[in-house]
């Protein structure tokens, strides 16, 4: 079976983590989805960076729910990676699900409510846009369940036992769990093929450990170098 390879905040390994620059480096290095990160600016705007901060990804200080979109986006995000790489911005969601169109799925994970809140109210003016929304907040997960009872779910985890967060997934009608690669084991993929559920690990990048992986049965993965993984 063929892994679904997430490009893990894009083609991190080689490009600035959360840029479009990275996610289209994932599309090129043949990644099957792209995994990003939703916070939004103090002026309610969905934005795409990992840190609650923007210090270590970009030129810039502060919380970024204290910055307004302008100021985000005059920030180099880019820099810090490599000099070629000055002057990328932080992406909005919006350009990134107009970018994507329907050619890679995006997995958008969201942190709380009112970034699960704006993203319910952006998704319609994307419909072809190909979704899945995951976090670590399973009762968030649960919320937006109730909002819509189609949107693809994700439970992501890297503690809790995973009998617990399979059954929450379950109940919440959700497409996977998403566990941290070492809670991987025979009996969660078993009881997840068994459920119906897909299991994606993260974040994955030694080749030994994913041939171990795919070998127990795992369905795809998270990785911060698409490009290696897909020459295995």
């Amino acid at each position: 079976m063929e892994l679904f390879i997430w490009a893990h905040r894009g083609a991190a390994a080689d490009a600035p983590e959360n840029t479009l620059v990275a996610f289209a480096a994932a599309e090129a290095a043949g990644a099957d989805g792209i995994e990003l990160d939703v916070h939004l600016s103090r002026d309610g705007v969905p934005v795409v960076i990992h840190d609650e901060r923007v210090e270590r990804t970009t030129d810039g200080r502060g919380a970024v729910a204290e910055l307004r979109l302008a100021e985000l986006r005059r920030l180099d995000a880019g820099s810090w990676f490599a000099p070629r790489f000055a002057g990328e911005p932080i992406p909005v969601l919006d350009e990134v699900l107009d970018w994507a169109d329907d050619r890679l799925r995006l997995n958008i994970e969201i942190k709380d409510a009112s970034a699960g809140r704006a993203l319910l109210d952006l998704l319609p003016r994307y419909p072809r846009a190909r979704v899945l929304v995951s976090s670590f907040n399973h009762r968030l997960l649960e919320s937006l369940r109730r909002a819509e009872p189609r949107l693809p779910l994700g439970f992501l985890f890297e503690e809790e036992g995973w009998h617990r967060v399979l059954r929450r997934a379950l109940a919440c009608g959700a497409e996977s769990l998403h566990p941290r690669e070492d809670c991987v084991s025979r009996p969660l993929l078993a009881a997840c093929k068994r459920a119906g559920l897909a299991v994606y690990p993260w974040t994955l990048d030694d080749p030994g450990r994913i041939r171990a992986l795919r070998r127990l049965g795992i369905d795809g993965l998270f990785t911060n170098d698409p490009l290696a993984v897909g020459r295995q």
